[in-house]
């Protein structure tokens, strides 16, 4: 039941944290293409951690993630509004690689069939 619980509660947090980044932060350092890919509260919620994803390239993924980091505190208030819990979670929030890493296995697998296919 627990476990349940949390899963919920987690997907609310990350739907809502998704909204607030992509509607209500003004920060010209965030750019547009920000998704948050998952988000894991402790047991006592005390704390969550949010698993960003953003698309461009080296310069533009640190001055996001940077700012994102810097209105945590402003996207943990709004969280605590919008969601009625007994306590906000802090926000932790770190860079997830695994979609870019992904897509460069995707690019290794197809350029092995490429060349599986002209050696035929």
């Amino acid at each position: 039941m627990a476990n349940y619980r949390a899963g919920r509660i987690n997907e609310e947090l990350k739907k809502e944290i998704s909204n607030i980044i992509r509607n209500d932060i003004k920060d010209p350092r965030v750019s547009g293409m920000v998704s948050v890919t998952d988000v894991t509260a402790t047991k006592d919620l005390r704390y969550a951690k949010v698993m960003i994803s953003i698309f461009g390239n080296e310069n533009e993924k640190k001055e996001t993630l940077e700012a994102l980091k810097n209105s945590s505190g402003f996207i943990r208030r709004e969280v605590g509004h919008r969601i009625k819990l007994r306590y906000t979670p802090e926000l932790i929030i770190e860079l997830d690689s695994s979609i870019e890493h992904g897509m460069h296995i995707n690019s290794l697998i197809q350029k092995i069939k490429e060349s599986d296919d002209a050696s035929k």
